[in-house]
């Protein structure tokens, strides 16, 4: 495995990959990686010959009051895990590198629409520093197909259509969430809890499991669905942001005529931000 921190040595790297027309595959992480990270990795690891992971925490995506000076930075035992994985390069670009020295001036990627709602409408600008830096990576990397989570589904949904209205000739591969044994989707945020918190934390996929139960019924409220399952969890202790019944393809609200349902909620525990989903067919 080969570690690489420039962006010229990267590009020089794997132009020898494409001129012998192996595929490549990419799996962007933020670093601190769990089983959920390694999910994608194997994915990916079935989807190509060539696998590259990026190491890079993006300051572009975090608010003027998110933990970005305290995200985890564990990049020593997460080439160990990459490299017991098979992956083949690991990119880690430093900020300067991204963004050179005048980071608010720089040119940003902006998705309209499915941007604004949801985690977009808590967390302001933060999925222009998500697209941006996804397609610098892109375009970096060149790869044949990019591997992503589901747990961040409004994310995924995103980056599919960043790709799919820049034109890019990158298939956009979605891995179902990977969860402990409670329910509970691994997250590296989910090391900020205590061991108690973590179980209560696990309430949060149950809410979503009952919810999607219900949905398979005719005639439900959706608004008042919502709001029971906000009230259940905030007085299981959380701080709810949002709990919604949407559109799978256009995260809109969900109307009765709806048959690809996401429910996707975001809540605090303490100072945890939590985000979970789980998708429905309704017939």
């Amino acid at each position: 495995m080969e570690i690489i921190s420039k962006i010229d040595v990267l590009r020089d790297t794997l132009k020898q990959a494409r001129q012998d027309e192996q595929s490549l595959c990419f799996v962007p992480t933020m670093g601190n990686l769990h089983s959920g990270h390694l999910e994608l990795v194997k994915r990916a690891k079935q989807l190509g010959e060539l696998v590259v992971v990026s190491i890079f925490v993006n300051p572009l995506q975090f608010g003027a009051n998110e933990d970005l000076d305290n995200y985890p930075r564990t990049l020593e035992a997460d080439c160990q895990a990459l490299q017991a994985e098979g992956v083949d390069f690991v990119f880690t670009p430093t900020v300067a590198d991204m963004y050179g020295d005048n980071q608010k001036n720089h040119t940003q990627v902006i998705v309209p629409g499915l941007t604004e709602c949801l985690c977009g409408g808590s967390r302001p600008g933060h999925f222009d520093g998500v697209a941006t830096v996804v397609t610098k990576l892109f375009n970096m990397v060149q790869p044949d197909f990019a591997i992503f989570g589901e747990k961040d589904f409004q994310q995924l949904q995103v980056i599919r259509k960043l790709t799919h209205d820049l034109a890019l000739p990158i298939t956009i591969v979605g891995v179902p969430t990977v969860r402990e044994p409670s329910g509970l989707a691994k997250s590296s945020r989910n090391g900020y809890l205590t061991q108690d918190q973590k179980e209560q934390a696990a309430q949060l996929y149950r809410c979503l499991q009952d919810c999607a139960r219900e949905l398979k019924h005719t005639g439900v409220d959706h608004k008042a669905l919502e709001k029971g399952y906000i009230d259940k969890l905030n007085q299981a202790g959380f701080r709810t942001d949002y709990f919604e019944i949407c559109d799978a393809h256009t995260l809109e609200p969900a109307s009765a005529e709806s048959h690809n349902l996401v429910i996707c909620a975001a809540a605090f525990l303490g100072k945890t931000r939590l985000i979970d989903n789980i998708q429905v067919h309704r017939t």
